[in-house]
């Protein structure tokens, strides 16, 4: 076959070939080529370099962190850790590396779940590296690359400060390989990274690996959300949609002027909106499946399965559900069969031999597995999920539908971001199988096609810091670096170094405003006196008059008369004042009016500066004055901060509540408890409420020594709280208990059936805060000296059974 290229492009790969001989051998194990922002980004990590790598949803950036496991593979010792922020998605990674490299040389640490920890290449949670770090742990020896995927993360208000610290105290030998999703301040984060990583390249590609076509579904009908007309430029709205959404959705004379777009048809349009079985049929007609749906509501999810098979849809050959039920028993032959009636089995079953299901964090971790393997195998063909599926888990389809662009955040129904459009589209169009992917937006009343548009035009969005400094974080750096060495070390946090980037900016602001206000006052120049001054005393007088004659409640005769005291005093003033009998008094007041105006914001600006100069170490010094109060920092002979005997217990006590736990801990608050009195208390201490908990009454707790254990914790609890808001810290949420009772008839052997009916859960919530309150437990094991820790590993071992053994990693 004759070489087309150009004698450059010859060279080039030839030069590509001599200098990245690693990259050139990984490349050929390939069965596609590399694209240039992951040939850019393997040549940077063999050139020795950290990388941020910011690219679409399913453009491939996971290829960057292969490249990086397979160079510290070409190394006798050499080891990698890949973190991700999900249980669910580090399990999908363990699979995939064990199936390429064995499972002698991979491992898992997920907190609850300890796999083969010493392999080379270990997939975990962000915070399971965090405390690797704080530890000084010995599995970070001969540590070369750590990959950290989905870092985008790093702006979750709730976990995000995780990100941070890795990236901060990680040694300054191992390559950071960052893995993002296309944000807006690629280059902003990547300054951050060289400026606390050393040489990092930062790799942005905008373009998705399979084009994506944008329709809106009009009752029956899908009309291309851009125009597709040769005429007319790029992302112009379809003037269809337009005049749709002028008419209230209702074509005129019934009909559908013609377009190019591939799936616009020239028919009548139906007179109601589609059902979910209605548009699975016709995506099936037009050869779009396999399809996501995504519905903002775990009942929604539920709720369009059953719809769809009520409907009678059938998606799957017979051989596909011969395929079906052997996998569906084989992962799930553990199950108790007392239990499968309670998790819905029966009719999850029937969903998945029919190529229908739901995908949720309500569902069993196990189910959720099922799912997204029969996904991938294109044996289940419609999945109805919440938006957390968009999140990493390798589950792309060729369409994606949206029914609504809004979604319930806890406290109102908001419109879903640019960026959460972005993530949710980006599961459309499969590399490899797909010539393009699919999004099909349903239209319903009140739809702004133009804010639609807006929205699948901008993919990116801004990556902010959540960082702040806890209680745990602060004993862990003082102990290693000393409390002034620690101040230094939270400066260089990305929280501060987007701070500092923002005074920048209003440093520059004020400098030109002050600049303005040296123009004012040289044109207030007054040759008779100081008309500063005189314009000072101007304005306090018309700012009294005006106070004076406003309304309110009447002033005592006191203060009235010390106000026209006050009055007569500035009037005497001005009138005494030398600017007052210049014959340009009034031109000189008006730029003085300006100038005290802007003289204002310059001073508003300047607020702003001194408040996010040092925020960061600000928030750690009262954190630290906390600490101090309590005895977990003290001061030594030499008036330095050091940590106390009960500060290196906070050492190891990790999570939202780490203070509270080690002084309940101190005060030998939970001594008292039983095994299952333990596990409701930590559940307690984890457990947050989806909405309002409902009656959380006496009756509603268990007996026993669990009560009063649990008093004397909200009390400590509400003390804690009133100091740290003292010491203007923003303080925590009080305990929630709506789950500790069915954790307590769970941790003494009751029934699934009972326990998840008392707690009104469904069973991947139980899971999952089961798996949390194990968390603790462990910490509560390692660290409660005598009864407390061993009462805590019972309660492990009592509430580690049935489903919440039987789930593997999530």
């Amino acid at each position: 076959m004759t070489d087309v290229r150009s004698p450059a492009e010859r060279y080039a790969e030839s030069r590509l070939h001599a200098e990245h001989a690693q990259l050139t051998a990984f490349r050929t194990g390939l069965r596609f080529d590399l694209d240039p922002f992951q040939l850019a980004a393997g040549a940077s990590l063999e050139a020795g370099n950290s990388v941020l790598v910011a690219a679409p949803t399913g453009a491939g950036k996971t290829i960057v962190a292969e490249f990086a496991v397979y160079l510290a593979m070409q190394q006798p010792r050499a080891k990698v850790f890949y973190t991700a922020p999900m249980k669910a998605l580090s399990n999908q990674k363990f699979q995939e590396f064990v199936a390429e490299y064995g499972p002698d040389e991979v491992g898992l640490l997920t907190g609850d779940t300890n796999i083969n920890s010493q392999a080379r290449i270990v997939v975990m949670t962000t915070e399971v590296l965090r405390n690797m770090l704080y530890a000084d742990s010995d599995l970070l020896t001969n540590l070369a690359f750590v990959i950290m995927d989905e870092v985008h993360y790093l702006a979750d208000r709730f976990r995000g400060a995780v990100w941070e610290e890795v990236i901060i105290h990680l040694p300054q030998e191992v390559r950071l390989v960052s893995l993002s999703a296309t944000v807006s301040n690629a280059e902003e984060f990547g300054d951050w990274l060289q400026a606390v990583r050393g040489e990092t390249d930062v790799i942005v590609s905008e373009e998705r690996p399979v084009p994506l076509e944008q329709h809106v579904l009009v009752k029956s009908k899908m009309l291309d959300l851009f125009d597709s007309s040769g005429l007319a430029a790029t992302h112009r709205v379809n003037p269809e949609l337009v005049r749709l959404a002028q008419s209230g959705g209702r074509p005129p004379e019934g009909k559908v002027r013609g377009g190019r777009g591939r799936y616009h048809e020239r028919q009548q349009f139906d007179t109601g909106r589609m059902d979910r079985a209605g548009i699975v049929e016709m995506l099936r007609g037009k050869h779009l499946l396999p399809a996501i749906f995504f519905i903002f509501s775990r009942v929604g999810c539920d709720q369009a399965v059953r719809q769809v098979l009520r409907a009678g849809v059938r998606l799957t050959e017979a051989h596909e559900r011969d395929e079906i039920r052997q996998i569906v028993d084989e992962r799930c032959r553990t199950l108790l069969d007392e239990d499968l009636a309670v998790l819905g089995y029966w009719e999850w079953l029937d969903g998945l031999e029919r190529g229908v299901a739901a995908h949720h964090a309500g569902m069993l971790p196990a189910f959720k597995e099922v799912v997204e393997e029969l996904f991938q195998k294109k044996l289940v063909k419609a999945v109805f999920a919440t938006e957390t599926l968009a999140l990493g888990i390798n589950m792309p389809a060729r369409t994606v539908v949206l029914e609504k662009l809004e979604k319930f955040n806890g406290e109102a129904r908001v419109p879903i971001t640019p960026g959460e459009y972005t993530q949710l589209t980006g599961r459309a169009g499969r590399r490899g199988i797909d010539v393009e992917g699919h999004s099909v937006i349903q239209w319903q009343q009140g739809l702004d096609p133009q804010s639609v548009a807006s929205l699948a035009s901008r993919r990116t969005y801004p990556l902010n810091s959540s960082f702040k400094p806890t209680y745990n974080m602060a004993v862990n750096l003082i102990d290693q670096f000393g409390r002034e060495r620690t101040r230094d070390v939270l400066e260089s946090s990305f929280a501060q170094f987007q701070a500092d980037r923002a005074v920048v900016d209003l440093a520059r602001k004020a400098r030109q405003q002050e600049a303005s206000l040296a123009g004012y006052t040289e044109s207030m120049t007054c040759h008779l006196g100081d008309f500063t001054e005189y314009s000072g005393i101007r304005r306090a007088l018309t700012d009294l008059e005006r106070e004076t004659g406003a309304g309110g409640e009447p002033p005592s005769r006191a203060r009235r008369e010390k106000r026209q005291r006050e009055l007569q005093s500035l009037r005497k003033r001005l009138r005494s004042h030398p600017c007052h009998s210049c014959p340009e008094r009034e031109q000189h007041a008006r730029w003085a009016e300006r100038y005290w105006r802007l003289k204002k914001q310059t001073d508003a600006l300047h607020q702003q500066i001194s408040a996010r100069t040092g925020a960061v170490a600000r928030v750690f010094d009262r954190v630290t004055d906390v600490l101090l109060g309590f005895g977990y920092l003290v001061h030594d002979e030499h008036g330095q901060v050091r940590l106390s005997e009960s500060g290196r217990i906070l050492r190891r006590i990790y999570g939202e509540r780490d203070l509270l736990v080690a002084e309940s801990l101190q005060r030998g608050l939970w001594s008292s408890l039983d095994a299952a009195s333990l596990a409701a208390m930590a559940c307690a201490l984890v457990f947050e409420p989806r909405r309002d908990e409902g009656d959380t009454s006496e009756r509603y707790l268990p007996k026993g020594p669990f009560r009063p254990a649990l008093g004397e914790t909200q009390d400590l609890w509400s003390r804690i709280d009133d100091l740290e808001r003292d010491h203007k810290l923003p303080g925590s949420n009080p305990l929630s208990v709506g789950l500790s009772l069915p954790m307590w008839k769970w941790a003494r052997g009751g029934s699934l059936s009972d326990v998840l009916s008392e707690a009104d859960m469904a069973a991947g919530d139980f899971v999952r805060w089961t798996k949390q309150t194990i968390d603790l437990l462990d910490q509560l094991s390692v660290v409660a000296d005598g009864h407390v820790g061993r009462t805590a590993r019972q309660a492990m071992d009592a509430i580690r059974r049935g489903i919440v053994a039987y789930s593997s990693v999530a």
